[in-house]
C-alpha cells in the first residue's frame, strides 16, 4: 500500500530531516553519477528506482519499490534509474 504525500512527508521529518519534499521523475529517467553535501533520504511512494554505487570498493545496483526507504550518505557518489512507470517519493535532506 503506498502512503499518502502529507503522511510520507511527517514520517521523514519524524527521522530527524528538516527540509522535505515529494519529487516525481518520469519514466525511464537517469541521474548521471553525483553526491550531496548532505545525508539525503528517499521514501518510495510509488513506481521504481535503481540507483547504483559504482565507485564503491564493491560496486552495486539496488532497486527499491513503493513502501520503501533509501537513504544515501553525504558526499557517496551515485547513480539513479527510474523505472518505466516513473516514480514519486518524498525525499529529505
Amino acid at each position: 500500500m503506498t502512503t499518502p504525500q502529507p503522511e510520507a512527508e511527517k514520517e521523514i521529518k519524524s527521522w530527524g530531516f528538516d527540509k522535505v519534499l515529494t519529487w516525481s521523475d518520469p519514466p525511464n529517467a537517469h541521474y548521471a553519477p553525483h553526491s550531496h553535501s548532505v545525508l539525503t533520504t528517499h521514501l518510495i511512494l510509488s513506481g521504481e528506482l535503481t540507483i547504483g554505487y559504482r565507485e564503491d570498493a564493491s560496486p552495486k545496483k539496488e532497486t527499491y519499490t513503493s513502501g520503501m526507504r533509501l537513504d544515501v550518505e553525504a558526499g557517496r557518489k551515485h547513480e539513479a534509474w527510474i523505472g518505466k512507470s516513473g516514480a514519486t517519493m518524498a525525499i529529505g535532506e
